[in-house]
């Protein structure tokens, strides 16, 4: 007898295991658990819709996308908390670490908001960063405009930091370049995930790739088949 409730003790722990091995092996992840960085997102951590774009500041084709909901700020939050999405910006260097281009300014334009981020200013210099390099390369004249984008200075970021009132710490971060070992190693994890930029997870859809002459309603479209998948 004894032996018998013994086998069906031992029967019975192993089950357990092996049910917990399986709850561990299918359970996923939360939201909040995903996020890389949870300066660079914007919504409810808690939301029930993780959209994250992957974007390089260098990319005309990431910026297009990213000045359109700039340009509908206010549509865009509200669109945000009336379907429950947390949006992140997995920003990088990609292009200077593995595009053919290596644009300077992809490094540049990534430690400056990185350098931000320390001071609580990423959104503030993003956003600048964002509306500044389209209007004044790529919403005129398109990609060709890269070379003349490709000549700027490391000075033309730190006088975007100094416009939303960031000091002589983000001057020092920037000469120092105290950020560079996160935003590479960003890149390689973005290397991982991606094959170019900008790129796209919505919920389970994703896509790449944004036209220049699109504007907020094809950001809406990407956005509306998210929340489809």
């Amino acid at each position: 007898m004894k032996s018998a409730l013994r086998a069906i003790g031992v029967v019975a722990v192993i089950g357990l295991i092996i049910a917990a091995i399986v709850i561990s092996m299918t359970s996923k992840p939360s939201i909040a658990e995903m996020v890389w960085d949870e300066d660079m997102t914007v919504g409810n951590m808690e939301a029930k819709n993780y959209f994250i774009i992957y974007s390089d500041i260098a990319c005309p084709y990431c910026i297009a996308f990213e000045n359109a909901i700039i340009e509908h700020e206010e549509e865009f939050k509200k669109y945000i908390e009336e379907n429950d999405i947390l949006v992140e910006v997995r920003l990088s260097d990609f292009l200077y670490e593995y595009g053919e281009s290596k644009s300077i300014e992809s490094r540049y334009g990534a430690e400056g908001a990185f350098c931000a981020k320390r001071e609580g200013k990423f959104w503030d210099y993003y956003y600048l960063a964002v509306t500044r390099v389209w209007k004044e390369y790529f919403e005129g004249s398109g990609k060709s405009a890269f070379y003349d984008f490709n000549k700027l200075t490391k000075d033309y970021w730190v006088k975007l930091g100094k416009e939303v009132g960031l000091g002589d710490s983000f001057k020092e971060c920037m000469e120092n370049e105290e950020t560079v070992e996160e935003i590479m190693a960003d890149a390689k994890k973005t290397l991982k995930l991606v094959n170019g930029m900008p790129h796209f997870k919505f919920n389970n859809y994703t896509l790449g790739g944004f036209d220049l002459s699109w504007g907020w309603e094809y950001v809406l479209m990407y956005f509306d088949a998210g929340l489809k998948s």
